[in-house]
């Protein structure tokens, strides 16, 4: 047992290049989870579909598991968001009688994925491209987690009541609109629930929106390594460094 379990351990928190493969199947397998998801929306919930759910949910339960158990810090563990957000979507795979509407939670393990700080050493050891661009794609994947997250609660509020929401994709095209401001209004929030849902996206959301589409078309900070105290990120306009005072020579396209 105390072999497995260091081999476990190995496996979600080695740095050896198989076990980095090994968390980029993990993601890969998120991705095409995702995928079903959404794709299940569009059909009746057959039979088959419930097993699937059982077998998906036992299958991540697992690693839920095991993840617990190699865990150095367990209350740590146990206590962090995503680890909580993973067990409620592993309950929900067993419950799809009574929370169907909410397996879309299941979005926020590619976050988690992602922001594994080990699957980040290896990207930018092995990548060059994600070391220099590595603050955009970190907004760009925030921006589409939040969106996804964002019609994945519109769906499940509103596709029992609301008969212009009746699948993921109507879900989605809503919220699109709403964030975006562009407000067709050919499909709205049924019921005092939908409304104040619909109020939060639209005071909260869309601020929230827009700051992720500008920290993608224009980073805060840049990557510069200070020659005097090492700090390494900067704001793009930066003269000084803010923590020694060194005068910056950061490349930029000149003053728009």
């Amino acid at each position: 047992m105390k072999s497995l379990k260091q081999n476990l351990y190995q496996i979600y928190f080695g740095s050896h290049s198989s076990m980095a493969r090994w968390r980029w199947g993990l993601i890969a397998v998120d991705v095409i989870l995702l995928l079903f998801f959404i794709l299940t929306t569009f059909m009746d919930h057959a039979p088959w579909l419930i097993v699937t759910d059982y077998i998906i949910g036992v299958v991540l339960l697992i690693d839920w598991l095991a993840r617990l158990w190699v865990t150095r810090d367990r209350i740590a563990f146990l206590t962090r968001p995503i680890a909580m957000v993973d067990l409620a979507v592993v309950l929900s795979l067993f419950a799809v009688t009574i929370a169907e509407n909410f397996i879309f939670l299941r979005v926020l393990r590619t976050l988690r994925l992602l922001r594994s700080y080990h699957v980040l050493k290896e990207l930018r050891d092995t990548l060059p491209f994600f070391k220099r661009h590595e603050q955009i794609i970190f907004s760009a994947t925030n921006l589409l987690v939040f969106i996804f997250v964002v019609s994945a609660g519109v769906y499940a509020l509103q596709v029992r009541v609301n008969t212009e929401i009746n699948n993921y994709i109507d879900a989605l095209y809503f919220t699109i609109t709403t964030l975006t401001t562009t407000g067709f209004g050919d499909i709205t929030m049924e019921g005092q629930t939908g409304r104040l849902l619909a109020v939060v996206i639209m005071i909260v959301g869309v601020s929230l929106f827009l700051r992720l589409i500008q920290s993608i078309f224009r980073p805060n900070k840049v990557n510069y390594d200070c020659p005097d105290c090492g700090l390494a990120r900067h704001d793009h306009d930066a003269v000084h460094c803010k923590h020694c005072g060194r005068i910056l020579k950061i490349r930029t396209e000149g003053i728009e």
